[in-house]
């Protein structure tokens, strides 16, 4: 696949325009995917949980309810897009939530919950989809990981454990794809100035707080933790990178959003007491500074 400028149709090599298939696009980070896809020209099936999709997308996509823990699901919506469109040249894994604070307080069942979305959806869409790719010797697989995928936060464990397997599952499908034609790439944002942060907070309420990690939800409720504040990107930022990994001839494996993101990723081959001591002062630090800006 290839692409001109952002105000131009893209094409794939059949002079078509290209469809891909985009998970989470009620919001946030998906909406601004599934549109930057539209404004290159590609024909974008934008999907969710929860319908109906914002009018800035129906207007510009066709669109699906999808659950991306229904396997069946899956199928049926792959399925929808290929015989409608007669192809699909990209799958785009956005959709996403986090389940916040300290290991020892995440319910189990939220965490197996959490990775039905994050780990078995981008799992039961890429064996949906690759029949069909492989049939036509083309196409694209990009996920939107995190960089808590190679690191860690206190108060998101959960969530990077789900992050660190979709990047392992994604590293070994890629090797395993070599030669089909299909490519499978990473993008890997820090934060982002979406509701994530928000939502996650929500569903951290009202649960049970075991006092020993008093310092670890001061960084959830009042520092930076979930939402990086000054240091989140914003959605077309990463909506960038990943047409980028769509439309690359050659994509790599992993695209980092932004000059955080690269530094979390270079801390990953630091010392772990060294990590350690950086979390922990970022967390305590964060947590100041919101208190004392309320």
């Amino acid at each position: 696949m290839s692409s001109n400028d952002e105000t131009g149709a893209t094409a794939g090599g059949d002079g078509v325009s290209p469809v891909v298939l985009v998970t989470g696009a009620g919001g946030g980070i998906g909406s601004a995917i599934a549109l930057a896809f539209a404004r290159r020209g590609w024909r974008v099936y934008a999907t969710d949980v929860v319908t109906p999709l914002p009018e800035r997308v129906q207007e510009r996509c066709e669109t699906a309810e999808l659950d991306v823990t229904d396997e069946e699901q899956c199928r049926a919506v792959v399925d929808r897009v290929v015989g409608e469109a007669g192809r699909l040249d990209c799958l785009v894994n956005n959709a996403g939530y986090a389940e916040a604070g300290p290991v020892e307080d995440v319910p189990v069942d939220a965490v197996r919950a959490e990775f039905e979305v994050l780990v078995h959806g981008p799992h039961a869409l890429a064996r949906a989809v690759l029949p069909h790719m492989r049939g036509r010797n083309r196409g694209r697989i990009v996920t939107v990981s995190s960089v808590l995928g190679l690191s860690f936060s206190p108060g998101l464990g959960a969530y990077a454990a789900g992050k660190a397997a979709v990047e392992s599952l994604h590293d070994a499908l890629r090797v395993e794809l070599r030669g089909t034609g299909v490519d499978v790439a990473l993008v890997e944002p820090a934060w982002v100035a979406t509701d994530f942060g928000d939502a996650a907070r929500r569903r951290l309420a009202g649960r049970e707080r075991t006092p020993a990690y008093a310092r670890t939800y001061a960084g959830l409720d009042d520092g930076w933790i979930l939402d990086g504040n000054p240091l989140a990107a914003e959605p077309e930022t990463v909506a960038g990178a990943v047409v980028r990994a769509a439309t690359a001839d050659d994509p790599k494996a992993r695209y980092p959003v932004g000059r955080f993101a690269r530094f979390v990723r270079w801390t990953h081959w630091l010392p772990a007491p060294v990590v350690d001591s950086i979390q922990a002062a970022y967390s305590r630090v964060t947590a100041a500074i919101g208190r004392w800006t309320r």
